[in-house]
């Protein structure tokens, strides 16, 4: 899949900028001179034709990045092994109960024990890519993981309850 994004200028006002979907959807991000925002849908046929339009703030957009940022980079992540004989992905969620809540990644020692690499961890609306060994692992962490299956197995069981 391309990726399409369209940039319009819009004289006096702003620019303009679309992402069109594989289905042909057009999803708009409307940004005026002043600095304000709108998102916009607009009619598959007509580019043109704003079906929708809702203003957001500057927060509200570092928001919706943040939103989309975190879910892309995850959703491209867990993709990794798609395709790949024997290599899958895994999220891991670390409950409050782990041995190694509070410890370092690095204290796991997960990659010895079950040849599998950490590629990221999720902790609420932010990714930890290419975690370093000294990164503190809190409980509610989502560890994204690949390897085999069978070493996925051991990692859930290593990092969950402490038994490779």
């Amino acid at each position: 899949m391309t990726i399409r994004i369209e940039k319009v200028d819009l004289p006096g006002l702003g620019t303009r900028n679309d992402l069109v979907t594989e289905a042909g959807s057009r999803l708009g991000v409307v940004t005026f001179r002043d600095g304000s925002r709108e998102l916009a849908i607009y009619d598959r046929n007509d580019p043109d034709a704003c079906q929708i339009s809702l203003p957001i703030s500057e927060d509200e957009a570092e928001a919706l990045a943040e939103l989309f940022s975190v879910g892309l980079s995850v959703s491209r992540l867990t993709r990794l092994g798609a395709g790949t004989d024997g290599l899958f992905t895994e999220k891991i969620a670390l409950p409050a109960t782990s041995p190694y809540t509070g410890k370092t990644l690095g204290d796991t020692h997960t990659r010895t024990r079950t040849h599998v690499s950490i590629v990221a961890i999720v902790r609420e609306d932010q990714v930890i890519p290419s975690p370093t060994p000294s990164e503190r692992l809190h409980a509610g962490d989502v560890i994204v993981a690949v390897g085999t299956r069978e070493g996925l197995d051991a990692a859930m069981s290593l990092l969950v309850d402490g038994s490779p």
